[in-house]
This record gives C-alpha cells, sequence and structure tokens, in this order.
C-alpha cells in the first residue's frame, strides 16, 4: 500500500478573543434581566430563575480560560448575544471560506506546495454555512485548484474521518494531494444564554495537506502509519437546526435548533470509546502504547482529556505527552486535535510515535497513528 504522509498543516485564528471574564459579565447581566422580566413567574414557580455564572466554574468544568470568536460585541450584549457578522453577496467569497483559504495558505507553505499541485479539496467540518454549493468547490476556485471538492460533516471528527478520506484517495490514485480544511464558526450553533454550555465554543480553521510520501518535499513530514473510525448513534450531543425546521413553525428559534447536550452522559460513555479505539489503533499499527510520544486529542474538556490519558498511561499524562489548546481556544470542535498538532509537533524526534484522535457527536471517533519522519 502506497505510503501517505501529511506533510503541512496550518492554522487561522480568528483577531477577537473572549475572556471567561467577559462572557460571564454579559451572561450574568442577561440572567439578571431575565429574571427581573419574569419575577411574577418565578415566584409562582413557573419559570425557574436562571442561575449566574463564573469565571472560577467555567475553569473547573473545562479547563477554558478564553475563546476566539469571529466577532465578539454581538455575543457580548446582553440584550443580544449572538455575533452580529452581516450576510455577503453571492459573488462575495463567503466567510467559511475566507477561514479556509488563510488556513490553507499556511498549510501549502509548509508542505512545499502550490495550489497546481493539490487535485482534491476536502472542507470537513460540524457546521457548513450553507447547503450548498459546497463550501469545497468555493474554496477549490478561491485557490485556482483543479481538480474536484466536497464538504463532509461527522462533527467533532470531521477532521480525523477527513484525513483517513484524504489518505485513501491518495493510495487509490483519486489524487496526488489532498487539501483537508476544517472551517468551524462554532459560535454560530451556540446558545449563549445556557449556562451550562454558553462558554464551551470557539471559532477557527485547521488545514492539513495529504499526499504521498515518495513525492512529498516537505521538512514536516508524518507518516499516516493507521487509522480508524468509529460512530455509534447518540442523542446525548444534538442540534435540530436544518432546512426542514420550516415545515412547523412553532420550532423556529427554540433551544433544539443549537448546540445541546448532556454532559454527564457524555463524559461516561465517551472517554471509554475513546480509550479503546485508540488502544486498537495503537495495536493495528503494530505499537506498542508505550511507544507512543504524543497523544492530540480533541480539545473539548480537561477533564475528558486527562481521563482519556489515565485510562490509557494508568498516570496523569505529562504536559508535553497530550498538549493542551482549549485553554485560550475553547472547544474548536474538529479543528481542536489539529491545531495541538500544529502548534506542538516540531520538537518531536525524527521516528517519533503520535495520535492524532479526536470524538464527539454521533457519537464518532477517529483516530490516526503517525510516525514523524526526516525531511
Amino acid at each position: 500500500m502506497k505510503q501517505v504522509v501529511i506533510s503541512g498543516t496550518g492554522l487561522f485564528t480568528p483577531p477577537n478573543s473572549i475572556s471567561n471574564e467577559e462572557l460571564v459579565i454579559a451572561f450574568n447581566a442577561y440572567a439578571e434581566q431575565f429574571n427581573a422580566d419574569h419575577a411574577a413567574a418565578i415566584a409562582a414557580g413557573e419559570v425557574p430563575a436562571i442561575e449566574g455564572s463564573s469565571a472560577a466554574f467555567i475553569e473547573k468544568a473545562s479547563g477554558i480560560k478564553s475563546r476566539f470568536v469571529m466577532e465578539k460585541e454581538g455575543i457580548l450584549d446582553p440584550a443580544h448575544m449572538t455575533a452580529r457578522i452581516a450576510e455577503r453577496g453571492d459573488d462575495e467569497l463567503s466567510l467559511q471560506a475566507e477561514m479556509c483559504v488563510a488556513a490553507a495558505r499556511d498549510a501549502l507553505a509548509r508542505a512545499g506546495r502550490s495550489a497546481a499541485d493539490i487535485d482534491m479539496v476536502l472542507v470537513a467540518c460540524s457546521n457548513l454555512q450553507r447547503a450548498y454549493p459546497a463550501m469545497a468547490v468555493e474554496v477549490q476556485a478561491a485557490l485556482g485548484i483543479d481538480g474536484f471538492g466536497f464538504d463532509m460533516n461527522v462533527a467533532c471528527s470531521s477532521a480525523t474521518f477527513g484525513i483517513q478520506t484524504a489518505m485513501a484517495a491518495v493510495q487509490t490514485g483519486q489524487a496526488r494531494a489532498v487539501l483537508v480544511l476544517n472551517p468551524e464558526i462554532t459560535s454560530g450553533h451556540l446558545n449563549f444564554r445556557d449556562r451550562d454550555s454558553h462558554f464551551i465554543f470557539g471559532d477557527a480553521c485547521t488545514a492539513l495537506v495529504i499526499e504521498a510520501a515518495d513525492t512529498a518535499v516537505s521538512a514536516h513530514q508524518f507518516e499516516i502509519v493507521e487509522s480508524k473510525l468509529k460512530t455509534a448513534f447518540s442523542n446525548n450531543i444534538r442540534n435540530n437546526f436544518g432546512f426542514m425546521n420550516r415545515f412547523d413553525e412553532s420550532g423556529v428559534g427554540k433551544p433544539d435548533k443549537l448546540f445541546r447536550q448532556q454532559g454527564r452522559k457524555v463524559f461516561k460513555e465517551v472517554c471509554p470509546m475513546a480509550a479503546d479505539t485508540i488502544r486498537a489503533t495503537v495495536a493495528a499499527a503494530g505499537v506498542e502504547l508505550a511507544d507512543v510520544k504524543r497523544y492530540w486529542l480533541h480539545q473539548a474538556n480537561l477533564n475528558m482529556n486527562l481521563l482519556i490519558t489515565r485510562l490509557l498511561l494508568g498516570r496523569d499524562a505529562a504536559p508535553d505527552e497530550a498538549p493542551v489548546i482549549l485553554d485560550t481556544y475553547a472547544n474548536t470542535s474538529s479543528a481542536g486535535s489539529i491545531i495541538a498538532f500544529h502548534k506542538h509537533q516540531d520538537d518531536l524526534p525524527v521516528g517519533a510515535l503520535g495520535v492524532i484522535c479526536s470524538f464527539g457527536a454521533g457519537y464518532s471517533i477517529g483516530c490516526v497513528v503517525v510516525r514523524k519522519l526526516a525531511a
């Protein structure tokens, strides 16, 4: 089977950051106004009062200290609490495509490649800003790539599922090189009026160049040694927003049209699944867990990652064994593990083994074992 490598990674980070403290001020102002407006119904037991939040609560629950967003003023307005981003005309580059182009150029430069070297563009993320035309085809046109592109969505595991899809395309000769892009505008699906989740997500876009090892020229190559994908249906993480919502007007704008989860159930069920999938993927690669030098895990919740590494290692992972980026980026859905990979790979020695693993709604879990190659 043809050897395939990740030859370049890229990252687009939005210009705006929101700290926990800023988010809490806005949320608590909203909660106070809501409680005042509904005081009689709250006193009668007809409507529950909204409990205030705190920066300490957020960090303890998630490990998150801040997050990047495409627009912050609208989110921090207690009367609005949604980003204010104007629609663009059909003849303008869409916002999500713009993020992709920025991350793609970063990855192409790192891979030593140009648009002429890419045959396939894959946009893989949790939320696409429109139904069609495919975001990947718009990005393909913006970059001047001759080939084909398509979109895919496996929620937070979209990037690892994208890696597997790109690897298969290279191995079968469908493409010389593939650009995998993960543009996550998660602030769009987040309910900033929900105390239990208003702090979880952040925006970002990652990019990967995946190509055959025998033609790669990059000084930053990682061989894809093994990959495994797993899905199991669950309603514990769900978002019901879709084009059929207009069929039943009574549901338009309801909380279920945004992100929601049963966090305790997700924690209890996903962590063992992720650890088991990592074990199986490492075993299929013909190596031992003790040989793995780094785990680039999905950056959803620090406590989840701590538990998964304890299940694997039998101890707490050292900071360099399982790098954390969610403290400043928050949960960026499919982009999270790739941000960690992008930022924490150059210090590894040649021959070092690592694991990229994502997990999320579906449930979906993707695991990729990689080995650093010499330049």
